[in-house]
């Protein structure tokens, strides 16, 4: 019998797909106040594997990746991806919007996006919202898997999320350490 256990908290990434830039001095500083200080901030790279939004938001895109300081519960990930719903729509003009908000979870062992689509590998998770397995964590890099959105599977990105994973395992480390002379589990 397996016996039920707390999962540790992971890293929340979300990245923000726009077509203009400076919107981000608007995004970043909300999703600060609702999740928490950033932690990592990706340089701007050209969302251009798909044209999945060109004719919502325009043809040419771009993609920055950021991390967030504290560590959450995984089980917040359906919580986290409503509420970036609810950002997107604040800055939808004319019922496009202009920014999208692609939330995930990183852990030691996978990276999971958020999505309002179902489909044969996603896990619902609750208010409309399921899990999708991106990434796996072995033989030292994230790994794509056959669903794997093609910006996800990119050499670059699976980079920037190594990268992200390494300073989480410090993180989390650092809140094991922490948990353990207080008593609570991190």
């Amino acid at each position: 019998m397996s016996v039920p256990q707390a999962p540790d908290p992971v890293k929340l990434v979300i990245g923000a797909v726009m077509p203009d830039k400076a919107l981000l001095t608007q995004v970043a500083p909300e999703l600060e106040r609702r999740f928490g200080p950033l932690d990592i901030v990706s340089a701007w790279m050209p969302f251009d594997r798909t044209d999945y939004y060109a004719a919502e938001m325009g043809p040419v895109l771009w993609r920055r990746m950021m991390a967030f300081k504290r560590l959450v519960d995984p089980g917040r990930l359906a919580a986290v991806k409503m509420a970036t719903n609810e950002l997107e729509g604040r800055w939808a003009e004319a019922g496009r919007r202009r920014v999208n908000l692609d939330p995930g979870i990183l852990s030691r062992e996978r990276f999971v996006l958020a999505t309002g689509k179902n489909f044969s590998h996603r896990i619902y998770l609750s208010q409309g919202i399921w899990a999708d397995l991106t990434l796996v964590f072995r033989l030292g890099g994230f790994d794509p898997l056959p669903w794997t959105y093609p910006d996800y599977a990119a050499p670059e990105m699976r980079a920037l999320l190594a990268m992200i994973r390494e300073k989480y395992c410090l993180d989390l480390k650092v809140a094991t350490a922490a948990a353990a002379s207080s008593g609570d589990k991190p």
